[in-house]
């Protein structure tokens, strides 16, 4: 398996899973009683990290490979694009994420997920469309 084609299958696992939390999981958090949603999202959050995380681990390796092999316009960009994920991750998501389990602010951190959340929802798809282009055209 190359390079190019593992970047694509994980960029296209993080654009799927982006998609599925803008559109079905952070909007359902809205709906839950507060009692109920911290215990959910305990369990959530754990589970989805063990999708997540080896995911943005091999997102960030990858690229940064191609970044020492190849210095181009598609290299940088992407390099560009996973820093800017993971900043937006751990300065937004993680404290947001850490309130809910908390029980501090979760309404405002519930909303601030959903609104929020459409700045990563554009950068993994912008990266995986990248990667498409890079492969394919």
């Amino acid at each position: 398996m190359t390079v190019n084609l593992i970047r694509m299958l994980g960029d296209f696992g993080l654009v799927v899973l982006i998609w599925m939390v803008q559109l079905i999981i952070y909007p359902s958090f809205a709906r839950y009683t507060h009692e109920n949603l911290l215990p959910w999202h305990r369990i959530y959050t754990k589970r989805l990290a063990s999708i997540v995380i080896p995911l943005m681990f091999t997102q960030v390796f990858v690229v940064a490979y191609q970044l020492y092999k190849t210095q181009e316009i598609f290299t940088y960009c992407s390099a560009v694009l996973v820093v800017l994920v993971w900043l937006s991750t751990f300065t937004q998501f993680v404290p947001l994420h850490n309130n809910i389990s908390k029980g501090e602010k979760v309404a405002d951190s519930v909303e601030k997920l959903i609104q929020r959340n459409w700045i990563r929802t554009a950068l993994w798809t912008v990266l995986f469309m990248l990667s498409v282009w890079n492969n394919i055209l």
